[in-house]
């Protein structure tokens, strides 16, 4: 019997090193290696002319060899091997460093396929390090073949060979994961046909027919479980009827600042949600700095004063201290009692504020995942705030919210996404936006400079820092293949050393990363926050969330590698106080579209709108919280180019949950192994 979770050591092709390159690209079983799927295809079944090549292209030519491989010795490492072959059109040197043993492989007079980019300078056409293949042999010539995304040390040779092995065991004996009325009603391809021709396809319209098959398969789980999960939420016992005599506006006409518009529309639902007695599950996106947290201070009070308790979940140890700091500030005098479970408290300490949530004593208690553990007990836990919604997944939620009696949640992100791609990708929890920002946000002026520019851009910030204004300088994110936790830390200590000891000398420059305890992670940004550090060097650990006020300036290094809703949450920690800000994007790449994307950065500050030129150009990637615990990792449906499969899908997913809610009809069977094997490994939905 097939046994798709078996460790990938097994496969042939497989040793104990390449084990532990393939375990770096998050393959670890044999259903890791089939599902990794190809970046993109490159079609070498097309044979050129040597005389119809052009400078600077990829091309297969089909030649023979007119000498035999010819190896000289640099040194004792170091080697160069040259070959002279041709066609009936033209002649072609063949170029090979460090790979002596190709003089072995290739005879005068035989006739081989080579696939590589070809070089022409003054009259002479060459080809370097290309792959090549007997005539009779099509491993990596003659076809369309996949490229992968790769690690160190593993070449596409390699991987290809390993995957193909891994077809090999599984041909035709995958388990279908659809019932055979779809396959026809949707024009899908069989999940075994579809798997080998993601892979290896005959022509392009074979992988697009494999890509639709698999496509709809991540879809169609994604949508059932969020469906399921609804559907769970809604068939529960009843929630808390909030006090209709308790009122939001007590709170909101006693703040020192005016509520935007699009505040008071959202606490127009939430107010709704709580006096309706269906438990509230509601997302809240507002852009950085639209004023999430008063809202939810305000539907706080609400509950507070109707008799329950509340809690905070924030991300970080910082995030959660300042959010009991404006907490208090707005609540305390209504005679609520905030405090928040944070690290670094004594046992004693921790084992008094336990003790006084659990007797009901604390109104609402903020901290980060601590609140999740066992040991805190809640006396009546009526509502729960979550931040930042991609650092804690459904499987949290539900933890925290077993807590209470069916309590009311709100869950807050600052990732735009697409009004009609949240509707579906968070199917369940319904949706309000903060599409306005308050008008004392200053807006965050930025430029998107190239290298040529770095000195200027050094004196801007010593010219800020000096008036007393302070600066972030965000590190590069790591190359795609590089160990990441050491590669991050070596990017970061660099540029320290660099900006510390040289360029910024006679500042006070300090560093963070995330490889930092969290003690003294906290203990930097506390330093920062109070003037003690001008320029703190950083990862994106600075992404979510403290207010520096005084920070003025934020560098980003390398911007080109960073997603544009990453760099607009970034851009976000500047210009919440009362001075000038600037965000500078340096970047590298010369290409088009580097170009359009800072561009884009630079002409708009709408994360609404750079969510969705982000999908554009860049597909779905992690950021929208599909990679975030419980949720389905997509390894193939960009949210983007798929929509027109995604509503297709959703309407289905609707149809089958209104009829079979738990999937439990003979037909639905394998739909729920597919939700399952998906979804509930890490959700923990009960159908």
């Amino acid at each position: 019997m097939l046994d798709l979770k078996q460790n990938v050591k097994y496969v042939k092709g497989v040793g104990p090193n390449r084990v532990k390159l393939l375990n770096k690209l998050n393959i670890y079983t044999l259903k890791d290696l089939i599902t990794y799927y190809p970046r993109d295809y490159e079609d070498r079944s097309i044979i050129t002319k040597i005389a119809d090549t052009k400078d600077g292209e990829k091309y297969t030519i089909e030649v023979v060899a007119l000498t035999d491989v010819n190896i000289r010795y640099i040194n004792r490492n170091r080697s160069f091997a040259k070959l002279l072959v041709q066609d009936d059109t033209d002649n072609c040197i063949i170029t090979w460093f460090n790979q002596p043993y190709v003089k072995d492989r290739i005879k005068r007079g035989e006739k081989y396929r080579f696939n590589g980019k070809i070089t022409k300078k003054n009259g002479i056409i060459e080809m370097n390090s290309p792959t090549y293949d007997s005539i009779d042999n099509t491993k990596n010539t003659g076809k369309i073949v996949p490229i992968y995304p790769l690690t160190n040390s593993l070449k596409q040779n390699n991987l290809r060979s390993i995957i193909e092995n891994g077809i090999k065991m599984v041909e035709n004996k995958l388990p279908e994961t659809l019932p055979s009325s779809y396959l026809q009603k949707y024009n899908l391809l069989d999940i075994n046909r579809a798997t080998k021709q993601i892979h290896f396809p005959n022509t392009f319209a074979d992988f697009q027919s494999a890509r639709k098959r698999l496509v709809f398969d991540e879809l169609l789980s994604m949508q059932l479980g969020l469906l399921a999960l609804r559907s769970e939420n809604e068939s529960e016992v009843k929630g808390i009827k909030y006090n209709k005599e308790v009122q939001m506006s007590d709170v909101i006409n006693n703040l020192p600042f005016k509520l935007t518009k699009a505040q008071l529309r959202v606490l127009e639902d939430i107010n709704n949600d709580m006096e309706n007695e269906k438990p509230m599950n509601r997302l809240l996106q507002g852009d950085v700095g639209s004023g999430k947290t008063i809202v939810s201070m305000v539907a706080a009070y609400k509950a507070v004063k109707s008799g329950y308790q509340v809690a905070v979940l924030a991300p970080t140890m910082i995030l959660a201290k300042q959010h009991l700091q404006n907490f208090r500030k707005i609540l305390e005098k209504y005679g609520i009692v905030c405090e928040a479970l944070v690290g670094g408290m004594t046992a004693k300490k921790k084992e008094e504020l336990l003790q006084r949530v659990e007797s009901g004593e604390v109104d609402i208690l903020i901290g980060t995942h601590a609140l999740i553990e066992e040991n805190v007990i809640f006396k009546n836990l009526g509502f729960v705030v979550t931040d930042e919604q991609h650092r804690f997944g459904v499987k949290q939620r539900a933890k925290i919210v077993s807590k209470g009696n069916n309590p009311d949640v709100l869950v807050m992100t600052a990732t735009p996404i697409p009004r009609t791609l949240a509707l579906i990708l968070y199917g369940d929890l319904d949706i309000s936006i903060i599409d306005e920002l308050p008008p004392n946000r200053k807006k965050v002026e930025t430029f998107a400079v190239t290298k040529r520019y770095e000195e200027r851009v050094n004196e801007f910030v010593k010219k800020e820092v000096r008036s007393g204004r302070q600066a972030y300088i965000v590190c590069p994110l790591v190359e795609e293949g590089e160990d990441e936790s050491t590669a991050n830390l070596k990017a970061v200590t660099e540029l320290y050393e660099k900006y510390k000891n040289d360029i910024f000398k006679d500042f006070n420059v300090e560093y963070l990363h995330g490889k930092m305890k969290p003690k003294e992670k906290d203990e930097i940004m506390n330093r920062f926050k109070d003037g003690e550090i001008q320029i703190l060097i950083s990862t994106t650990v600075i992404e979510v969330g403290v207010d520096v006020p005084n920070a003025s300036v934020m560098i980003i290094e390398n911007a080109e590698r960073f997603g544009l809703a990453q760099l607009h949450q970034l851009r976000g920690r500047v210009g919440r106080g009362e001075y000038a800000s600037y965000c500078i994007l340096k970047y590298n790449s010369g290409n088009d579209i580097v170009r359009q994307r800072m561009e884009i950065m630079t002409k708009t500050d709408n994360g609404f709108t750079i969510a969705e030129k982000d999908l554009q150009l860049r597909g779905s990637g992690e950021f929208f919280g599909t990679k975030q615990h419980g949720m389905p990792e997509f390894k193939i449906a960009n949210l983007f180019h798929d929509m027109e499969a995604l509503k297709e899908v959703q309407a289905l997913a609707t149809q089958v949950i209104g009829q079979d809610p738990k999937l439990e009809k003979e037909e639905n069977k394998p739909l729920k192994l597919l939700v399952k094997e998906n979804f509930t490994s890490k959700a923990e939905l009960t159908i």
